[in-house]
């Protein structure tokens, strides 16, 4: 059998760098070869094969792409044609649901995972908003493709709606997703699954100026150990997404007294230097079963 071939892009900020190595010693114990740092924002696509610095990036065995801070719509674009051709980790199916908001959450509740009560709707139906806004009385509008808390706003009256809109229609947005803002106490639980198997969960609280519990918005990550509901939740979510490496953001509504799926990540950063010496110990296992998932994928 011929050497297996795989590519890599996974950031490197954050022990990144260190995260790559590792996987990278791993895979080549396996007799598994490995080009890193294929981004395909660099790459051209021409007649029947997409070339990355003169290499057919069609031609590998897998492409695993790991870089949420750097993403472009190129980068993207190619991504969907090449898992066409080659497994991707995770596939472009998986990812681009898990990009969108609307589409998890619709595929979620079909699948009976409560997440938050949502309504999508046209740019122009703003009557519905304005209806939905008496009903929930808080609310959350959420970019559909946004990640980290950018963009999120809170809506709390019939006021800050009026003032919100004429800036949403500025932005040419096709429609309108919000959900129900969620009584809950600030805090999350961020679970990581990894080829169905829990990995690891850590907690993040949001700071005293913001609601938002991510870390990009301010928020602060602390030790916490999630209960069976919780890990069984993660572990629904992701397999009705399809994900093979998720980070899934849980949190405890207190009127309804349930845990509720908030969003489902594809790319859930692995633990930091510093969150290492919190005790965030999930790292080791994570690159375990990554190796083991690529291995299986890759034999032929």
């Amino acid at each position: 059998m011929s050497k297996r071939k795989i590519g890599m892009w996974l950031y490197q900020n954050g022990g990144g760098d260190e995260i790559q190595k590792k996987i990278i010693t791993k895979l080549n114990e396996r007799d598994i070869a490995v080009t890193p740092g294929i981004n395909l924002r660099d790459a051209v696509a021409k007649n029947s094969h997409i070339i990355w610095e003169d290499k057919k990036v069609d031609k590998l065995d897998l492409f695993f792409s790991y870089n949420a801070g750097e993403q472009t719509q190129y980068q993207v674009y190619l991504s969907k044609a090449l898992n066409r051709i080659i497994p991707m980790i995770n596939s472009f199916e998986s990812f681009e649901l898990s990009e969108d908001k609307f589409q998890t959450s619709y595929l979620l509740r079909q699948h009976g995972i409560q997440t938050a009560d949502y309504k999508l709707c046209h740019r122009d139906d703003t009557h519905h908003l304005k209806t939905i806004m008496k009903k929930w009385n808080k609310m959350v509008y959420k970019p559909t493709d946004g990640w980290g808390g950018v963009g999120l706003t809170k809506i709390e009256n019939q006021e800050t709606l009026d003032m919100l809109m004429p800036f949403l229609n500025q932005m040419d947005l096709r429609y309108f997703y919000v959900e129900k803002f969620i009584d809950y106490d600030n805090t999350d639980y961020r679970v990581d699954i990894v080829d169905g198997q829990f990995v690891g969960c850590y907690g993040r609280k949001a700071s005293g100026a913001d609601w938002r519990t991510n870390v990009t918005s301010g928020g602060s990550v602390f030790m916490r150990e999630p209960n069976d509901d919780v890990i069984n939740l993660a572990l629904n979510a992701t397999k009705v997404t399809g994900l093979d490496i998720a980070g899934v953001d849980i949190i405890y509504d207190r009127k309804k007294e349930e845990y509720v799926v908030l969003e489902v990540n594809g790319i859930p950063a692995f633990a930091t230097p510093e969150q290492e010496k919190m005790g965030l110990d999930f790292n080791n296992k994570k690159i375990d079963l990554i190796v083991d998932l690529i291995d299986r994928k890759t034999k032929k």
